[in-house]
């Protein structure tokens, strides 16, 4: 009979564990744990971010709450406001009705304005009468009188009994296409005055209640409105691009956007390239605003501006959108006279130049000097830029440039007669058939203005020497030829002054050699 095996007995096969055996399970054990720990990690990850992602979500879906509360309360606002709203606009209608019923019984006197009370009548009567074209043409041919016009415009067109269609009928003759049969350059350029009638009919047409938040445009006028941008845009291939269209026309086409409430989103970029092309207008800026150019592409266009070398329009840019602290303007203006330095050299230096050379680059100094100094004074930087050296600068070129204006005094005639103290005639007269010898001293010399490809191609133009444009537009640098001066302008020979004229450093910046007017040999 076999034997049970004892349980305790320890004498059997068993082998005990080896080393490497151990180091296996030591190892196992390591890896499960580092395993273990990374899985963890990664559901504590997942688990912040699902919460931060709620977190999130919570507060956009907060967010919105909010302005779905605020857009059906400004809804409900506006539709409670309508019937009021209306029965002001009739009243008005009905009240312009009467007044231009009366003015046309007693008829009126075309008499000359003399004074502003008289101006205003004038007005009103055109805009009772429902007059454009009466209005447009007493507009027109009161250039001069800017400021009474941009006062007392908006009070007559309240007159109206349809202000929009009226804006839009006077201003029909030249936007958006110029219909004139007759035109003059003193009399072509009539973009101030569609700016001016524009910018006047936004106070009649806002809301009463809610403000320019609702504009009191009926559907029909609005429609009209529109068609009219769309056949301004489709000329701009006659008008040569938008690289070439001219700046009123840009500026009124703009201002019809924003006066009517019809900018388009899909136009923006079309919007940004006429906003910077002509940036050197005053009013573009607030334009931009309104466009909806603030928000998304001011910096770049700020940008834009400065590589153009219009820093001085990238500052006002800067202050209206709020970007002083991205696009300090200190620099900006410091740079902008250094490049007008840079320009006035170059001229000056250019071997084609003839004598005009000096004028010429005096004139580009002293525009840059005055658009910086004004900038200056407009934002408030004389702490961080003192304009007393660009003052002084200033008046030395000033100066000069009256020195020059100076006729050069004619010198005597030596050579006189024994007998009666006459002239001599010249020394070898006697030799010359047919000689003349006058009694009189000889006219000074005149130098003609050189043609314009005389001066050099590459220098570039700066807005800002040119002459001012009408002060509707507030122009900072109007975009005319810099270089284009009438032969009878043209300075006597001899005229400069003989010692040179040294440029100063601008507040110590610069690399301190100062560029010289040099004196013009003839």
């Amino acid at each position: 009979m076999g034997s049970i095996p004892d349980p305790g007995d320890i004498s059997g096969d068993l082998t005990p564990p080896s080393f490497d055996d151990f180091q296996k399970q030591t190892s196992l054990m390591t890896s499960c744990t580092l395993l273990w720990k990374e899985l963890s990690d990664h559901f504590t990850s997942l688990e912040q971010n699902i919460k931060k992602k709620s977190e999130a979500l919570r507060n956009k879906l907060q967010t919105l709450d909010h302005q779905t509360k605020e857009t059906l309360g400004v809804l409900e606002k506006r539709e409670v406001t309508i019937d009021g709203s209306v029965e002001i606009a009739l009243g008005k209608v009905d009240e312009s009705k009467e007044a231009a019923l009366i003015a046309l019984h007693k008829g009126t006197q075309d008499g000359e304005v003399d004074n502003s009370e008289g101006f205003l009548l004038k007005l009103k009567s055109f805009c009772l009468k429902m007059d454009s074209n009466g209005f447009w043409r007493f507009i027109t041919a009161r250039k001069k009188e800017l400021d009474v016009l941009r006062a007392q415009t908006p009070e007559a067109l309240a007159e109206c009994v349809d202000p929009a269609k009226f804006v839009l009928e006077a201003i029909s003759e030249v936007f958006p296409v110029d219909k004139r049969v007759e035109k003059s350059e003193r009399s072509n350029d009539l973009g101030w005055a569609c700016v001016l009638v524009l910018e006047s009919l936004i106070p009649v047409v806002v809301d009463p209640v809610l403000g320019k938040s609702r504009l009191l445009v009926t559907p029909s006028v609005k429609e009209r409105a529109k068609n009219i941008a769309e056949t301004w845009k489709a000329s701009l291939d006659q008008r040569g691009g938008i690289e070439n269209v001219k700046t009123p026309d840009v500026h009124t086409f703009l201002q019809h956007l924003v006066t009517f409430g019809i900018v388009k989103e899909e136009d923006v970029d079309l919007y940004r390239k006429l906003v910077v092309g002509s940036a050197w207008r005053k009013q573009m800026p607030k334009l931009a605003v309104s466009l909806g150019l603030g928000d998304k592409m001011a910096a770049d266009m700020i940008e834009e501006l400065i590589n153009r070398g219009q820093q001085v329009d990238a500052v006002h840019f800067t202050y209206e959108v709020g970007l002083v602290d991205k696009f300090p303007p200190v620099p900006l203006l410091k740079a902008f006279l250094k490049d007008s330095k840079k320009a006035a050299t170059s001229i000056l230096e250019d071997p084609n130049n003839s004598g005009r050379a000096v004028n010429l680059a005096g004139r580009k100094e002293q525009s840059a000097l005055r658009a910086v100094i004004k900038c200056i004074e407009e934002y408030k930087l004389e702490a961080e830029f003192p304009p007393e050296n660009l003052k002084k600068r200033l008046e030395q070129l000033e100066k000069a440039k009256t020195d020059k204006k100076r006729p050069a005094a004619v010198p005597a005639n030596k050579r006189t007669r024994a007998s009666n103290g006459g002239p001599m005639p010249p020394a070898k007269a006697g030799r010359l058939t047919n000689a003349y010898v006058s009694s009189f001293p000889a006219a000074p010399t005149f130098v003609r203005s050189p043609s314009h490809s005389q001066y050099p191609a590459a220098v570039p133009a700066y807005p800002y020497d040119r002459p001012a444009a009408p002060s509707m537009y507030g122009s900072r640098s109007p975009p005319t030829n810099p270089y284009a001066y009438s032969p009878e302008a043209a300075p006597l020979a001899g005229s400069y002054p003989g010692a040179p004229i040294n440029y100063p450093a601008y507040g110590g910046y610069g690399n301190g050699m100062a560029p010289a007017y040099q004196q013009a040999y003839y």
